[in-house]
């Protein structure tokens, strides 16, 4: 099984997230990109020691960015986990 932190990059806070958390019971986390929906789940139940019910994946493509020059860059793609925690379980957010 791979390490829990290199599956979890951050979590997430957004006004959308705060709003799913407080109505919903769901957290935002970027994830590693070749992470699946079970080791995210496993991943998230061993580092903040609670019973994930749901998980939905999100991938976005990194946007292209201009430099000072004419050579055009790009940004990383990245991938977002929507977890649903189970009734009366919460992360504690600091």
């Amino acid at each position: 099984m791979k390490n829990p932190a290199a599956i979890i990059k951050r979590i997430q806070v957004t006004e959308k997230g705060t709003a799913l958390k407080e109505g919903q019971n769901k957290y935002f986390f970027e994830v590693d990109p070749k992470a699946n929906k079970m080791e995210v789940k496993r991943a998230v139940e061993m580092m903040f020691k609670v019973s994930v019910s749901h998980v939905n994946t999100m991938r976005y493509l990194g946007k292209p960015k201009r430099e000072r020059t004419q050579r055009y860059g790009r940004r990383p793609d990245w991938k977002r986990a929507i977890v649903t925690l189970k009734e009366g379980q919460q992360i504690e957010l600091k």
